[in-house]
């Protein structure tokens, strides 16, 4: 047997829903029903303006020949803007960095007085540099102690309170700091190779640091062929060392001449002598 369709009714197709919602709507605000009331019919105008065809006057069209009279004279016409390129840009903000630099440095020296400092002995304190960022006051004492008693260890900080990599300890006797001077440079602390110098900002007439554009070396002056590829101590290491090379090479000649000396005068003996003392004995 074949099924009967049935056909779905819609609500809006359903007259006894329609009735429904056409009685709810007398509920509704007054407001609200405005918005849903029909405007008046739009008025008709008439379009007066004639067709291109029918128009009795048409615009000529021409070329721009008759308005060469306006164009103004080419010596009177504005220079072209000059717009410089890429490298003439570069080259630009390369020398307003380095002006910059220059002014900050400038001003950085005129504020830098470091014999104001009165905190320590000068000729008792040493310098330790390219610390690791993570080494503390504490790890320093305990390596300098090695040398002899300790007054203070102070590490620099910038103003957002972060190490600046450097810093200062003093010892209680002059002694003790030359042998730390001399022993503990170069050593390795927290897998970093420090360098340890006398402070030399309240000892030595007109230094200044590296930051301030002193400092022991010429391996940061500018670019590559005006910097040196070795530090300032590494250069007078280098020359103790040739100095005591020529020492010792002055020392072997002298030696050796002292040894040709004496076998020229046992050459020089006449053998008679030898034969004398033979006899004597």
């Amino acid at each position: 047997k074949k099924k009967k369709k049935t056909h779905t009714v819609f609500p809006s197709r359903d007259p006894h829903h329609r009735t429904l919602c056409e009685s709810m709507t007398q509920y509704l605000p007054p407001g609200l029903l405005g918005l849903f009331a029909p405007g008046p019919d739009l008025q008709y105008l008439p379009f007066d303006d004639p067709e291109p065809h029918e128009r009795k006057y048409r615009q000529k069209l021409g070329g721009l020949s008759r308005y060469v009279q306006f164009f103004e004279e080419a010596k009177d016409a504005p220079p072209p803007p000059v717009r410089e390129t890429k490298e003439q840009r570069q080259a630009r903000k390369k020398r307003e960095r380095e002006e910059r630099a220059l002014k900050a440095l400038q001003t950085n020296v005129a504020e830098w007085h470091p014999t104001e400092n009165k905190e320590g002995d000068p000729f008792k304190t040493l310098f330790v540099g390219r610390l690791s960022f993570e080494v503390t006051e504490a790890q320093l004492r305990e390596v300098f102690e090695a040398y002899g008693p300790l007054v203070s260890v102070r590490i620099v900080q910038d103003d957002k309170g972060k190490p600046r990599g450097y810093a200062f300890v003093e010892f209680e006797h002059e002694r003790d700091m030359h042998s730390a001077y001399k022993r503990a440079d170069g050593m390795k602390i927290e897998g970093r190779r420090v360098v340890v110098d006398v402070e030399r900002g309240r000892t030595v007439e007109n230094w200044k640091p590296r930051r301030l554009g002193g400092g022991l070396g010429g391996t940061r002056k500018g670019p590559p062929d005006q910097c040196s590829r070795t530090s300032g101590r590494e250069e007078s290491r280098r020359s103790d060392d040739d100095r005591n090379d020529d020492r010792d090479d002055r020392r072997d000649s002298r030696a050796r001449s002292r040894d040709h000396d004496s076998r020229r005068d046992r050459d020089s003996r006449d053998p008679r002598d030898y034969r004398d003392r033979d006899r004597d004995r």
